[in-house]
């Protein structure tokens, strides 16, 4: 197994300060480790998630080679040749485990932004201290775009948050947490090819959800009580002018149309599914609330805004692999896992297998799916070879973290609905 850092890299050294997993702790789970501390309900820190795959690591054994950064991989003969920091290695399959979230996904339009306003992604922002005087356009009202907007806000400094397309979600329904509801009701558990539209489910925007103590909803209606000022999709930049699409109304009708959905099939399944479980009533959050006249175009040259962060999604960083295996976007072809390349696998990237697939519970389903078909694959390659004339040898390029270069095995910006 093959890490680029330490383990636990990126939990240690690429979030910010505040950030908690949207999952609670008592779904925070690896093989043979579960939550035993005093707060199932609550959410952890990402050192406390740093701490969990540490631990896993340690029960796991596996033969890990930590601050080992893979440069290349390429075929060679019937198998694969790895470079590795300074070494080559030589292996028959290989797993990805690499992740989803390697770099922010930055659109290009940044390239027209006036030089005097700072950028910053959400990988590079630990927490407000950091910023410049003024206030902040934070682009993208995803998990990680309305948490360090509602951060900022509270910090004191004003705040604009550009929306687009984004998923709503209370913290708790019915007197449980909404992920509970996600896990019970068998969501998660919906499998990739049972899907109408996988490529629509592989690139869902991740909940407007927070983990507080509270379990506090934070939704733009939240976020508006606040004070921050929403706006609409960042459309352009043109001469020094931010300019916004329009359709706000339209973009929170949406979303609030999914959430009745969402929670129409949640009472469905707790009438005729829950197994005599007990809830609250059914309840329904308020309608989305659009500014009366939202602003179109904000003048990034005037001085009203010092930085701009973006929170517009990650996307994976396979410049490693020189391999014919990424479509026209980049991404990783393949199913369930099952690379378009012989002996190649993938686990850790959205719907890789089930909805539940980059959550830290979710992985070991798929798991024990994909490395049953690598071994089978195995076995089929030592019969081939007439009594195993040469090795059998897997790696894993990513390691416990999820790690080639830089990206998440385990994220917490997951995607759910």
């Amino acid at each position: 197994m093959l890490e680029r850092g330490e383990v636990a890299n990126s939990w240690r050294h690429e979030r910010w300060d505040s950030l908690t997993l949207l999952t609670p702790n008592w779904l925070s789970r690896l093989p043979g480790i579960g939550y035993d501390g005093s707060d199932p309900d609550g959410y952890m820190s990402s050192a406390e998630v740093a701490e969990l795959i540490a631990s896993f690591a340690a029960v796991a054994r596996a033969p890990l080679r930590t601050g080992t950064e893979v440069r290349s991989l390429r075929r060679s003969g019937d198998g694969y040749r790895l470079r590795a920091g300074d070494d080559e290695i030589q292996a028959d399959t290989v797993v990805i485990a690499s992740g989803a979230c390697n770099l922010a996904a930055v659109p290009a339009l940044a390239a027209q932004l006036p030089a005097g306003v700072l950028q910053l992604t959400a990988h590079a922002y630990r927490n407000p201290d950091q910023l410049p005087d003024g206030g902040v356009l934070v682009v993208g009202a995803s998990a990680t775009g309305v948490q360090i907007a509602a951060e900022l806000q509270r910090s004191g400094r004003p705040v604009t948050l550009a929306v687009g397309e984004h998923v709503r979600m209370p913290r708790t329904y019915r007197g449980r947490d909404v992920l509970w509801w996600m896990h019970a009701a068998g969501v998660w558990d919906q499998r990739h090819d049972e899907l109408d539209d996988l490529t629509r489910a592989r690139t869902l925007p991740s909940p407007q959800l927070v983990g507080t103590p509270a379990r506090a909803t934070l939704d733009l209606n939240a976020l508006s009580a606040l004070g921050v000022e929403l706006v609409g999709r960042l459309a352009s930049v043109r001469d020094g002018q931010a300019l916004f699409s329009g359709g706000l109304r339209n973009v929170f009708s949406l979303a609030d149309l999914k959430l009745e959905r969402l929670l129409d099939f949640f009472d469905e399944w707790a009438l005729s599914d829950a197994a005599g479980e007990q809830f609250a009533s059914p309840e329904r959050l308020a309608p989305t609330l659009a500014p009366r006249s939202p602003r179109l175009q904000l003048d990034l040259l005037s001085g009203e805004i010092g930085t701009i962060l973006w929170a517009t999604g990650f996307r994976p960083d396979y410049r490693w692999l020189d391999l014919p295996v990424l479509d026209a976007k980049g991404n990783l072809l393949h199913d369930g896992g099952v690379v378009d390349s012989p002996g190649l696998y993938a686990l850790g990237l959205p719907v890789l297998r089930r909805r539940k697939s980059t959550f830290i519970h979710g992985i070991e389903d798929d798991a024990r799916e994909v490395i049953g078909q690598l071994t089978a694959g195995l076995a089929g390659s030592a019969a081939a070879r007439l009594g195993g004339q040469g090795g059998l040898d897997p790696a894993v390029v990513g390691g416990v973290d999820g790690h080639a270069g830089g990206g998440d095995l385990i994220d917490p910006v997951e995607h759910v609905v």
